[in-house]
């Protein structure tokens, strides 16, 4: 046995002992987990995480009323009408995104469980915003960072995230793109014995629930009533489902959740051939898509990022409308953030004119900026990459061969995902995973509550396919 297959082959004992999970103790029936048990056994009330967060300066950020952006809206609307328009600025935290919330409550559990230091595959903002919140709880950190193609090349954003990590003291672990990413991850992991703050691991999807509180308090004070949508920037679903259950301990039952990617169709994410061809390293469809349909996937065995549990809607947009509201949220409101936080805020531009002047919409969040993630550096190194800057109809963008920024913002719109097909996928994934053609009703149960479809629809789905029920 080489290294590589011996380190895979103790995979879940490392992750028992890196998480402090015994995930055995919630599988079910053939396919199904306890997922509500899971969560639950985090152990910490909203209330007390809400403390653990402000202890650290996390959470309680403000809710900005973007009033030239609706204006806007508003004047391109084949209606005249379009919502208010309002955004969550995360950039507030301390690390300057919302991953702190994450961060927070898995570096907490990691102090109070003994461990010496914590660690974390990212090649985004939640790298820095474990070391930050590392560095305030007096703990060692890792960060293990896929930020380059096999010519060591690596694009201005993921590499501005790089220096952030190095800037609050963590130690980076600099990968090409690849399979080894999952496996020196391992490897550090059981080297050091540091606690995995898993992106997925229940802690983390629970630090995000204080957002969605956050803002259904934040509107019933302001407006006397909750959003009639949140709009929410999806890529491993963590930000979706930690959003969504916080909506839903608030109350907030009626609020639409949506969430939105960057378009990225045609690019495989894995491909070192196409690892520099996207100018968005998250929040796109090449995570939204595959941690929707399979969200055990990650570095956990059982992912408490469960997106479609919540989704509403699910819509995709371009990266030149990414890039063209980056703009516009600076010239017209004086509000500099980084494009991958504004993806959501592209899409809700358009989506608010499908609603009522007195409609009130959320923009999940914002994040920091940084000179890798100014938008000039980012269209500068996709065009030393041969990729093509256009202005005109966004609609005709091909990725990884132009960007087209819309010459009018009439042009921005948004595109729906096919939630049932997605809802399909993600069954047929599942059933990839049963030995034998029969499930338990117990497995049809949390299919129902994983699809948000009834008993009877995924019994009949599943004698479509000869599985039949116990």
């Amino acid at each position: 046995m080489n290294k590589y297959e011996d380190i895979m082959s103790r995979k879940n004992d490392i992750m028992l002992k890196s998480v402090g999970i015994d995930f055995d103790r919630y599988e079910r029936g053939k396919i199904s987990f306890d997922y509500e048990k899971l969560m639950k056994d985090v152990g910490y009330s909203i209330d007390e995480i809400i403390k653990i967060q402000r202890e650290v300066g996390v959470g309680n950020t403000p809710l900005l009323e973007l009033r030239n952006i609706t204006k806007l809206a508003r004047k391109v609307s084949k209606t005249g009408k379009a919502a208010g328009i309002f955004v969550k600025d995360e950039s507030c935290n301390p690390s300057g995104s919302f991953k702190d919330r994450r961060a927070s409550i898995s570096v907490y559990n990691a102090v109070k469980r003994g461990y010496e230091g914590v660690a974390a595959a990212t090649s985004g903002n939640y790298g820095a915003a474990v070391a930050s919140q590392a560095d305030i709880r007096g703990m060692k950190c890792i960060i293990v960072n896929e930020c380059y193609d096999s010519r060591k090349v690596g694009q201005p954003e993921i590499l501005e995230k790089v220096r952030k990590c190095e800037g609050y003291g963590a130690e980076v672990i600099r990968l090409t793109v690849g399979p080894e990413l999952f496996y020196a991850f391992l490897k550090i992991l059981e080297e050091t014995g540091y606690y995995n703050a898993s992106l997925y691991s229940s802690y983390g999807v629970a630090g995000i629930e204080t957002l969605g509180c956050e803002i259904a308090a934040q509107c019933r004070n302001r407006f006397g009533k909750e959003p009639k949508a949140v709009i929410i920037s999806h890529a491993g679903g963590g930000n979706v489902t930690g959003t969504a259950r916080g909506l839903i301990k608030a109350g907030a039952d009626n609020t639409e959740v949506i969430g939105a990617s960057v378009d990225l169709s045609g690019l495989h994410m894995a491909s070192d051939i196409d690892f520099n061809k996207k100018s968005f390293t998250t929040s796109h469809t090449g995570f939204g898509i595959p941690f929707a349909t399979y969200p055990d996937r990650s570095d956990v065995p059982r992912s408490a990022a469960r997106p479609l549990r919540y989704l509403d809607r699910y819509v995709t947009i371009s990266q030149g409308e990414v890039f063209w509201m980056t703009e516009i949220l600076a010239q017209l409101e004086g509000m500099e953030r980084g494009p991958a936080g504004n993806t959501s805020l592209a899409a809700a531009f358009a989506i608010a004119q499908e609603y009522d002047n007195d409609d009130v919409i959320v923009v999940r969040e914002t994040e920091c900026t940084g000179a890798g993630k100014h938008i000039l550096s980012q269209l500068n190194f996709a065009e030393e990459n041969g990729i093509k800057i256009i202005l005109g109809n966004p609609k005709d963008q091909i990725p990884g061969k132009n960007i087209i920024i819309p010459s009018h913002p009439g042009l921005v719109s948004v595109k729906d995902e096919d939630m049932e097909k997605l809802k399909g996928s993600y069954i047929k994934n599942s059933l990839k995973k049963l030995k034998g053609n029969t499930v338990d009703k117990i497995d049809v149960k949390f299919l129902a509550e994983e699809t948000r479809k009834s008993s009877e629809q995924i019994a009949d789905i599943l004698k479509k396919n000869n599985i039949f029920i116990n």
